[in-house]
């Protein structure tokens, strides 16, 4: 059967690179899979968490946002930010998620609403990640 090369580069370098069987990824008004001899595309990408499907195994990226190519079983991600679920600690991005929250609640003038939101965003989506990964593990050795 067919493969996608993927490549998910941020700022930082390249978070993942390799041969996948499918990718479920966070777009703006939901999200979409890819698979293999799907059409062209460039979309955005919304802060989410980006699923590939390798060899029957699942991995999963926390994304913060960006965009998507799709061209001849090539993908590129190019993300503001990745992180792999087993990079994620929990106990730290709960304490941004409150952070967050407890800003928008008490939002004091001049405060930048749309970037206090969007880290909330980054936020939610690092915590969704970090305690799907501890459930798994928690049910794994259960």
């Amino acid at each position: 059967m067919a493969k996608l090369q993927l490549a998910v580069v941020t700022a930082e370098g390249e978070s993942f690179s390799g041969e996948v069987d499918a990718i479920v990824a966070p777009g703006e008004v939901g999200e979409f899979t890819v698979l293999p001899s799907h059409a062209r595309l460039i979309t955005t990408l919304s802060p989410g968490i980006l699923r590939l499907e390798q060899n029957g195994d699942s991995i999963s990226l926390a994304l913060t946002g960006g965009f998507l190519e799709v061209s001849d079983n090539r993908v590129t991600v190019l993300a503001d930010a990745a992180e792999h679920d087993d990079a994620i600690d929990l106990k730290r991005a709960e304490s941004a998620l409150a952070r967050a929250e407890e800003l928008i609640a008490n939002a004091p003038a001049g405060i930048d609403l749309e970037r206090a939101m969007s880290s909330l965003r980054r936020a939610r989506v690092r915590v969704n990640l970090g305690r799907r990964r501890r459930d798994r593990r928690g049910q794994q050795t259960g």
